[in-house]
């Protein structure tokens, strides 16, 4: 990551095509450390290619993975063919459950940022 970040400043600077030596200058201004595989590996994989295309299909290929949070969740049925009994169940735990309020407390002192 910090290879594609020292990348992309460069261009954002208006070095279309940065060199190892600009990404290494980028890196070591800030501290960061220098691994020379992973430089020329990335500038092997982004060389002739415009940097606008090579995000958007980044883009493109991330649409495509699943984040989690959309899937359906499969419930088994109920003894006897029918849902009906398990539903009332469910309701009453809800009901069981108690919302904890929680108590004022003094740190602030008496002094609130909008008295």
């Amino acid at each position: 990551m910090k290879v594609i970040a020292a990348y992309l400043l460069a261009v954002l600077g208006g070095n279309n095509t940065p060199s190892a030596k600009d990404l290494k200058d980028i890196l070591g201004s800030v501290g960061a450390e220098v691994n020379d595989d992973n430089i020329s590996h990335f500038l092997s994989e982004v060389t002739g290619k415009d940097i606008a295309e090579v995000i958007a299909a980044g883009r493109d290929k991330l649409a495509s993975v699943p984040s989690g949070g959309g899937t359906a969740v499969a419930v088994g049925a109920a003894p006897g063919g029918g849902a009906g009994p398990a539903a009332p169940a469910a309701a009453e735990s809800k009901k069981e459950e108690k919302v904890e309020e929680k108590e004022e407390s003094d740190d602030d002192m008496g002094f609130s940022l909008f008295d």
